[in-house]
């Protein structure tokens, strides 16, 4: 059986009601069949949406078959045995041309309940915003299920809901049962949980292309929404060339910066897990057994566990900045 090395992955772009076109002229995605595209999914294990391999003599075969025969030596043997072929992380870039719906995710436990399914943690790194651009990320005050309830019938939910102006390097962990919604103007990167169930509790009276409201699920996700406040939700880091900096860690992933400027070793092998990298800036390679493979901005790398130690480096007299992810 052949080695494996750093596998790069057709990305499956989303037609979205929100979507725009800053994919296309930020990260170089194509998506001709689309008039705009809300989403990337640079790698997935979702059903009906399983990532393919774009690379390499394994180019044409899915995540999943993949998994299926490399085991452990692709995601580790602990990821193997808690998830089996299915791929614990769903990795995206996401444009809002325009507010997402307002929504929750459950988490594990009620999402297994109602939907035999994982729950959604997840968190955004903020690559690009215009000038002014807000999300959301829960509660601006302490309030209760009541109170909630009373908002959401009187249609003034919004009032309560926790708005932040956003920049380029911005970064927010949505455990599951937080409420948020990327707003207008703002691309980011999201890591999450393999788990594509989101319960829209509002979603600016729009409609479909039949002139339809979308569904909303509040019945549902009433039970799913945690009603604590936080004074801060957003995520304080200071990055530092050619250092990785923590961004997040959870029982579901550990998510760091690494920006370059010069060659970076890194070593997995006593962690038992693959890797992911995304290129939020410039452009640069991965070397390993005296072999390379370059990467530029947009580009995600899957560095199976086999592999163990590589070296970062950005092309010359430049810099780069990666999203490095892995489960601890």
């Amino acid at each position: 059986m052949n080695n494996l090395y750093p596998l790069k992955f057709a990305p499956i772009c989303k037609d979205k009601i929100w979507g725009g076109n800053k994919l296309n002229k930020l990260l170089n995605k194509q998506y001709p069949q689309l008039s705009n595209c809300g989403e990337s999914w640079e790698l997935s294990g979702i059903q009906d949406d399983i990532s393919v391999v774009s690379n390499g003599f394994l180019e044409g075969n899915d995540l999943e078959e993949l998994i299926e025969v490399y085991m452990g030596d692709l995601v580790g043997e602990k990821v193997y045995e808690k998830f089996g072929t299915e791929f614990p992380l769903l990795i995206k870039f996401i444009d809002a041309n325009d507010y997402l719906s307002i929504q929750v995710h459950p988490n594990d436990e009620l999402a297994l309940e109602r939907h035999d399914a994982f729950g959604k943690t997840e968190m955004w790194v903020v690559i690009q915003a215009d000038p002014g651009s807000k999300l959301i990320t829960g509660f601006n005050r302490k309030i209760t299920k009541e109170q909630y309830l009373d908002h959401l019938n009187k249609g003034t939910v919004e009032d309560v809901l926790n708005y932040e102006v956003v920049k380029a390097g911005d970064v927010f962990f949505m455990p599951a049962g937080r409420i948020h919604a990327i707003g207008k103007g703002i691309v980011v990167a999201e890591i999450q949980q393999t788990s594509d169930v989101t319960y829209r509790i509002f979603d600016f009276n729009r409609v479909d292309a039949d002139g339809n409201l979308r569904e909303l699920h509040n019945d549902l996700a009433l039970d799913a929404i945690d009603f604590s406040y936080h004074a801060t939700y957003r995520t304080e880091y200071k990055s530092i060339d050619n250092q990785p900096v923590r961004l997040a860690e959870c029982a579901y992933f550990t998510t760091n910066i690494l920006p370059l400027t010069a060659s970076v070793d890194r070593d997995f092998t006593d962690q038992d897990t693959f890797v992911i990298y995304m290129c939020i800036e410039g452009q640069g390679q991965l070397d390993w057994d005296g072999q390379k493979i370059e990467f530029v901005l947009g580009d995600t790398l899957l560095i199976p566990a086999q592999l163990g130690s590589f070296s970062l480096a950005a092309a010359a007299e430049t810099k780069a900045n990666l999203i490095e992810i892995y489960i601890a």
